[in-house]
């Protein structure tokens, strides 16, 4: 009987650790892909009518992966006290799946033929070399296009496995956590690198004590 009990509890918790593990990645993703749209419109100088499709794309993307990712599907979550939880699916449920990563690496190819195509329309395609710092398009580009070919590595097994993989390699045993936390790095990286090529780090302040042109903010107080 105790152990019944202690089975049913692993179970519930189980049940809980899964909604949990994919509302983390689809959030991740959400907020992965707001800060490249945000890239985008920066690099097409705060373009409202390109924020405005990106947008829409977005919101479309998002609610056809969170169909497919909470929506009501077949899948069994099997619970080993001691061993962890394994969740499976069925081939059908893992379809749809795998269509919401494939709804995210279409979205990536996007906005990096975005990144190109305003790299190359401003300056032609960039060399592949060490980029100055005060370069930004350089900067961007071999940025955009350095995460995109990591992303791609790392989503077409993910998707591959949704597909073609067994019940435990679709659920559990999946690459959607890692590729979830390999976006989330590189995205990160991304951020830090351009703020460092733009200055001389975070929270930092250029110094020129040549110009004393320079507009100082200070602070007098009276007493």
């Amino acid at each position: 009987m105790a152990y019944l009990l202690i089975s049913c509890h692993f179970q519930i918790s189980c049940s809980k650790y899964v909604s949990t593990r994919q509302l983390f990645i689809f959030f991740q993703q959400f907020i992965v892909c707001v800060i490249l749209i945000i890239r985008t419109y920066a690099l097409y100088n705060r373009s409202k009518r390109l924020i405005i499709w990106l947008t829409i794309v977005l919101v479309v993307l998002a609610a056809g992966a969170s169909a497919g990712s909470f929506g009501q599907y077949a899948r069994n979550i099997t619970s080993s006290p001691g061993f962890g939880c394994f969740e499976t699916y069925t081939a059908k449920a893992s379809d749809r799946l795998g269509l919401a990563w494939l709804a995210i690496l279409a979205f990536e190819l996007l906005i990096f033929v975005l990144t190109v195509y305003r790299t190359c329309k401003s300056r032609g395609l960039p060399r592949l070399r060490q980029v100055t710092k005060r370069n930004i398009l350089d900067v961007m580009f071999h940025d955009g296009a350095m995460y995109f070919a990591a992303m791609t590595v790392c989503n077409i097994p993910n998707i591959t496995m949704y597909y073609s993989g067994s019940g435990v390699v679709r659920g559990s045993l999946g690459l959607a956590t890692f590729t979830s936390c390999m976006s989330v790095t590189l995205i990160s990286r991304l951020m830090l690198n351009l703020h460092k090529s733009l200055d001389s780090g975070i929270f930092s302040v250029p110094v020129q004590e040549h110009d004393y042109r320079l507009a100082v903010l200070t602070t007098r107080i009276n007493l």
